[in-house]
């Protein structure tokens, strides 16, 4: 299915790809091995004709978006200002790079999506949009029908007040389900962490040289955001926006007034989306 869902996107990048004539000193002509389809993630039984259309779109938005960014890279390196500005000034395209292109064009036998609430997880909190099912089955990724309501299109992109700064990473259908994917360790390759959350902590860990945001999942994903915006959205102006400050917490909020700890963690919690890791931690 998924190497259906890549043709329109792959011809965008089609002439980037083309390659010359080889031919030894003896003039003996070589040719490339004929391309096989990439086997893709597939979508479980459980996906009614409704959920399969919705997701089948929003597997396509995840390829276009990854490949978008995977251009942009090759285009114009690690000196480009948005490069440096999630990765660093001394940070490397090539893991990135890599990231974007295995999405697009890695075999991922196994790799499933499904509709029902095999865990419960969807049921108990009604928030959860969806979850990666961790040690339950390492290649599965349960779409809760969350999703359905709040998810957007690519094509939708600086529209209704969304900005890459201000905004949350998984608005989109398509940066959802890549930061979906980068949990699943036969896609990730267990090299995507969530070392810095959010846009402001994504850009403290730029700046600190260590090499590790090419492999921050939020990295990762604001820079193929801001990529888009800037290409495809509205081109050359984009919709970065600014970034919101942090509300103090309810828990913080509860240390300094001991008497409404009990009003605030009841009427003032924020809702939040949350998937588990292998480890059973939960992440939101």
């Amino acid at each position: 299915m998924f190497s259906h869902l890549l043709t329109a996107c792959l011809a965008v990048s089609a002439a980037a790809l083309s390659l010359p004539n080889i031919s030894s000193t003896h003039e003996t002509a070589f040719s490339l091995p004929a391309h096989t389809p990439v086997i893709g993630p597939q979508l479980h039984a459980t996906c009614n004709s409704t959920n399969t259309a919705q997701l089948t779109a929003a597997l396509q938005d995840t390829a276009e978006l990854s490949l978008v960014a995977r251009q942009y890279l090759l285009e114009n390196g690690r000196t480009d200002p948005v490069f440096t500005k999630y990765f660093g000034v001394n940070g490397t395209t090539a893991p990135v790079v890599g990231v974007f292109d295995n999405i697009v064009s890695a075999n991922k036998p196994g790799v499933l999506f499904r509709c029902d609430d095999v865990d419960g997880n969807c049921a108990r909190d009604a928030t959860w949009a969806g979850h990666w099912r961790g040690s339950n089955a390492t290649s599965e990724t349960v779409i809760c029908d969350t999703s359905y309501v709040k998810r957007l299109r690519l094509a939708q992109m600086c529209t209704q007040g969304y900005t890459v700064a201000g905004s949350k990473t998984n608005v989109f259908w398509a940066s959802d389900l890549l930061h979906r994917l980068f949990h699943v360790p036969s896609v990730s390759e267990d090299a995507i962490h969530h070392t810095a959350d959010g846009y402001a902590e994504t850009l403290e860990l730029a700046t600190h040289e260590d090499g590790e945001a090419v492999h921050n999942s939020d990295s990762l994903l604001y820079f193929a955001l801001e990529v888009y915006a800037l290409r495809v959205s509205v081109p050359g102006v984009g919709c970065l926006g600014t970034a919101v400050a942090k509300k103090p917490s309810p828990m913080t909020t509860a240390i300094a007034t001991p008497a409404a700890a009990t009003t605030l963690a009841t009427t003032t919690m924020p809702k939040k989306e949350c998937h588990t890791h292998a480890d059973g931690a939960v992440h939101c």
